[in-house]
């Protein structure tokens, strides 16, 4: 607990914040209306309801790697790196919500998830600089990103209409 409180508690409780200000601003660019409905979709596609769930479980990972990480390794370059990191990767996270759903663009999104990818690894790379724990915490995000790239390149390879609107 005291790597994780090694600065107070103002590490964990803005971790929180942005972790809960990224995940809302993500759950309102994603509508599952009629056109996500029609869309064709391969049968191995987790079900809509698994989503937050996940979601949620990875956005605590990440926001607690994240704070393992500032507090291991209290240098300006160290911090900046991270800080860096993260903002590109919230930056890209909430982009592919309004890229896919809002814009209904599976074929730009599928490029943006790629970039979102690498900037996971970004993450993993960063924070287990500092620490092990960190970076297999960030894990999980890559994992389901990774299932989120192919499932967007199917629904790409599905509904190939989408490419000419």
């Amino acid at each position: 607990m005291t790597a994780l409180l090694g600065d107070g508690w103002v590490p964990p409780l803005v971790a929180a914040i942005v972790a809960v200000l990224v995940a809302v601003a993500g759950a309102v660019a994603t509508t599952t209306d009629a056109w996500y409905g029609g869309l064709r979709k391969p049968a191995w596609k987790p079900p809509d309801w698994a989503f937050g769930p996940v979601w949620t479980v990875i956005f605590a990972l990440t926001a607690t790697a994240g704070v393992l990480a500032w507090n291991g390794d209290p240098s300006p370059v160290a911090r900046g790196a991270l800080i860096a990191a993260y903002g590109v990767n919230i930056v890209l996270n909430i982009a592919w919500s309004v890229i896919f759903f809002r814009m209904r663009r599976p074929d730009l999104a599928l490029v943006e998830v790629v970039l979102l990818w690498l900037s996971i690894l970004a993450l993993v790379l960063v924070t287990g600089r500092v620490t092990l724990v960190a970076a297999l915490l960030n894990l999980p995000y890559l994992g389901w990103v990774s299932v989120a790239t192919f499932l967007n390149l199917r629904i790409v390879q599905l509904n190939p209409r989408l490419r000419e609107a």
